[in-house]
This record gives structure tokens, C-alpha cells and sequence, in this order.
């Protein structure tokens, strides 16, 4: 990946450069270019997962009824078919027999969002989002014909 950074000039009308300003203050960037960035970060993303073969890394996020009879299993079973994708899970006891799981995955955005799709629709999920980043994990363990450093 390219170090540094690079300038662009970019024109804009006045109601969306003071509209751009009251973002960079209500959010907290600490400046326009900060903003400018993350947005078109945020674009890219939205326009690799579109493509669907980039590699990417995300978490699904899954609010659940755990009482649902088979739940569970079913949750576990899609999990486990996608075991390369899926690279760990938490789960966070909630209110009344709900749990919020958040899922780390890893792979082809067109396999990510397909997973995702799977867990999201198992009846006794009330909700779930997928969010991905064009960033991925590091391995693990280094291939075998790696070098130790």
C-alpha cells in the first residue's frame, strides 16, 4: 500500500462547503480534508462491496430471541458451513432471553453479505447488519515458508 498522502483540489457550491464545515464540527474531524477522506473511504467501500469479489473483512451483528426453539443450532450451523469466512463470534446476554452476537468475518464481500443474508433471515432474529472495511486481518500464523523475525 502507497505511503504519504496526496492533494486534490476539489470545488464545491457554498451551501455544501458550509454544510461540509458543520459536519467537520458536529463530528469532530479536525479538519475538511479528515472529513473529505472518510467520505469517499466510506464510497469505495460501499462500491467494493457492490462489486463483490474484493476481499474484506466486517462483523455481523445479530440480535436475537434465543428461546426460539432450534435457533441456536440453526445460527451455529450456518457459522460452522461458512468456517473459513467466520472468524470468531461473541455473545452478549441481553434482556428477556435476547442475545446480541456480533460475528468477525473474512472473505469475498459477495460471500460476506450472502452469509450475513443467511444468519439475518433465520426466524427468531429480530435484527442484523453486516458492516465491512477494505481492510483485512493479518494472518495468523505466517506460511510455513516465512521466515521467523
Amino acid at each position: 500500500m502507497e505511503k504519504g498522502v496526496k492533494r486534490i483540489s476539489v470545488s464545491l457550491p457554498a451551501g455544501v462547503y458550509r454544510e461540509l464545515d458543520n459536519l467537520v464540527k458536529a463530528r469532530g474531524f479536525t479538519n475538511r480534508s479528515q472529513a473529505v477522506a472518510e467520505m469517499i473511504n466510506a464510497s469505495l467501500i460501499e462500491h467494493y462491496k457492490q462489486r463483490g469479489t474484493e476481499m474484506m473483512a466486517g462483523t455481523i451483528t445479530l440480535f436475537y430471541d434465543e428461546s426460539k426453539p432450534g435457533l441456536l443450532q440453526q445460527l451455529a450451523s450456518i457459522e460452522r458451513e461458512y468456517i473459513n469466512e467466520v472468524i470468531s463470534s461473541q455473545h452478549i446476554l441481553l434482556e428477556e432471553n435476547h442475545t446480541m452476537e456480533v460475528i468477525l468475518v473474512q472473505g469475498p464481500a459477495r460471500r460476506l453479505k450472502m452469509i450475513a443474508d443467511k444468519l439475518i433471515t433465520c426466524k427468531g432474529v429480530k435484527s442484523g447488519r453486516l458492516v465491512m472495511m477494505s481492510m483485512l486481518l493479518p494472518p495468523i500464523h505466517p506460511f510455513p515458508n516465512e521466515s521467523r523475525r
